[in-house]
């Protein structure tokens, strides 16, 4: 069996995969689509899922944002669906805004990988067994005891407690430099891929009613 965990990149993805053996494969793929070809199962720093309006949001994000005091900021706000359909953020921001609640330019800017994930498991439904949500910050945090690791990944010493925290759980970091990747999107890879392990042995903890589904049939839901 090979997992995978994923998080998105300047380039593509980041892809961690997992075999057997534990050995982890780090990479830069293009698509999402290729991130998944071989794996059992992949988790991806992304939504799946949308509202078809803003308020209330997805119960998996509130939940996560209570599980994560001093880090709640990490768990972005996911866009109603026909905000996503917007392709500038003036229009993403005042469509979302006339429904209930407007949209940040820093939400607006995964507005491409956010459409990709949603295009993929609407159009290859049998992925939806393969491809889960994850949070790389819930990921830390279950990894540190269920405290949410503070420090800030891109800083040295925030860069360096996630990687000692990876390595005790058996995911140490096999590289820290990719082309097109900064060295935190490797990181959160390689957390989400660990969650992709708990849930093929059952062990995951998943957020938000087992049974909430889209207006499109997708789950909502976020595990780590």
């Amino acid at each position: 069996m090979v997992i995978g965990g994923a998080d998105g990149c300047r380039t593509g993805w980041v892809i961690c995969r997992r075999d057997n053996r534990g050995t982890l494969d780090v990479r830069v793929v293009k698509t999402l689509a290729e991130a998944c070809e071989g794996l059992s199962v992949l988790a991806v720093d992304m939504p799946i899922g949308f509202v078809d309006v803003p308020r209330p949001p997805r119960a998996c994000e509130a939940e996560a944002r209570k599980l994560l005091p001093g880090k709640a900021s990490s768990v972005f706000p996911t866009p109603c669906r026909p905000a996503l359909a917007c392709t500038t953020h003036a229009e993403a921001n005042a469509t979302s805004r006339k429904l209930g609640l407007g949209i940040n330019q820093q939400t607006f800017h995964l507005f491409p990988k956010m459409r990709e994930v949603d295009d993929l498991l609407r159009t290859r439904p049998r992925l939806k067994r393969v491809v889960y949500e994850a949070h790389p910050e819930l990921a830390f945090a279950r990894m540190n005891g269920g405290r949410p690791v503070l420090s800030k990944k891109r800083q040295p010493d925030g860069y360096a407690e996630r990687c000692r925290l990876l390595a005790e759980h058996g995911f140490p970091c096999p590289a820290d430099r990719l082309p097109g990747a900064a060295r935190d999107d490797i990181l959160d890879a390689i957390a989400v891929c660990r969650t992709a392990l708990l849930i093929t042995q059952g062990a995951a903890t998943r957020l938000g009613p087992s049974r909430v589904r889209d207006s499109q049939g997708l789950p909502m839901n976020i595990w780590y």
